[in-house]
């Protein structure tokens, strides 16, 4: 069957690839599961699946180990109980800081193809969230010089997060971090850029279509850094920071051109741009913006241009992870003729 795929103005199958049964597969949160703090293209698959499969995740939060989430008084029995194991037995640490799960190899995956990952269910597995700033970190340090955290209780029955008495805030979860290797070894979790990982946008909740090209073999699709909300610009550095599993299904489009992630929702068409500079970052998301209405809305460069400045709404994704990032988000009602 034909679908049109939001990477490029073609229409595409996945036809070309086997036809194979497709499997539903569980990657458990464990030692040997997870890659703490970074995506490599010299990474060991944690499992390894066929194009079209499903793997339902399991991840940790950000809240840090057991003692930090009792000091900052989260009960004993509801800090999930895989945290423990993590912390005490996985020794290759770093750069970054963030526990992702994975890598997914995907075997159909090599450099110059796409991955498309569609984002079925997150369940968040926990009834808290933390969130806090450190000293020189954050997007008003010098405001700021010291750290502080909070636990937020989260009703997951009615969705919302009791920030404080008289505030409370709607439940959307989404992982900060979902990516692909890069093609050599080791980089830091923290900074986004094309492999996608950190990007932090908070439009990738359940439903979503996340496109990401594809630089190492198997691509190895990495998820964690789970958020049950956030703001645009997550400018203290944390979220709602929590536990959360994912259930993702994998197609791999064979030599497809793609620079930037993208992603599509029910409702929108979303390209992203990532750089340490705000205005460079801007410029990519506006740029793979126009790009994708040259290519599968067929408009020329000027017409998109101008669609861009008065349908497209440019928003900041985050201000804290060293690569700043941009989202161009492009309401699909808009177009009244498919």
């Amino acid at each position: 069957m034909l679908r049109a795929l939001f990477v490029s103005g073609i229409l595409l199958s996945t036809s070309s690839l086997p036809v194979l049964a497709q499997q539903q597969h569980t990657l458990l949160a464990k030692p040997d599961t997870v890659a703490w703090g970074y995506y490599s293209g010299m990474a060991k698959p944690a499992l390894t699946v066929r194009s079209g499969d499903t793997v339902v995740m399991q991840t940790l939060s950000t809240c840090g180990p057991r003692e930090r989430m009792l000091k900052g008084g989260v009960k004993p029995e509801d800090i999930p109980a895989y945290t423990d194991a993590i912390y005490n037995e996985v020794k290759d640490k770093g750069p970054g800081g963030h526990i992702l799960t994975g890598p997914v190899a995907i075997e159909e995956a090599e450099p110059g193809d796409v991955l498309e990952v569609q984002i079925l269910k997150i369940d968040i597995d926990a009834n808290f969230a933390c969130n806090g700033f450190g000293l020189h970190r954050g997007f008003l340090p010098m405001e700021f010089p010291y750290s502080r955290s909070r636990i937020i209780p989260l009703d997951r029955a009615r969705m919302i997060g009791h920030f404080a008495p008289g505030i409370d805030i709607p439940l959307h979860p989404f992982f900060g971090s979902m990516g692909v290797a890069p093609a050599g070894g080791k980089i830091d979790s923290a900074p986004p850029f094309t492999h996608a990982g950190n990007m932090d946008n908070k439009e990738l909740v359940a439903g979503t279509t996340l496109y990401i090209p594809v630089a190492a073999k198997g691509a190895l699709f990495e998820a964690g850094d789970g958020h049950a909300g956030q703001g645009n610009g997550e400018v203290d550095i944390t979220a709602m920071e929590t536990y959360l599993t994912g259930t993702f299904k994998f197609i791999v489009h064979k030599k497809q051109a793609l620079l930037w992630p993208r992603a599509e929702t029910p409702d929108y068409y979303i390209s992203m741009g990532f750089s340490p500079d705000l205005k460079e970052a801007t410029e990519h998301a506006l740029r793979d913006m126009i790009d994708f209405l040259v290519e599968t809305k067929h408009m020329t460069r000027d017409d998109a241009y101008m669609l861009s400045s008065v349908a497209v709404d440019l928003d900041i994704t985050q201000l804290v992870d060293g690569n700043v990032g941009v989202h161009a988000m492009c309401p699909k009602k808009i177009f009244t003729k498919q």
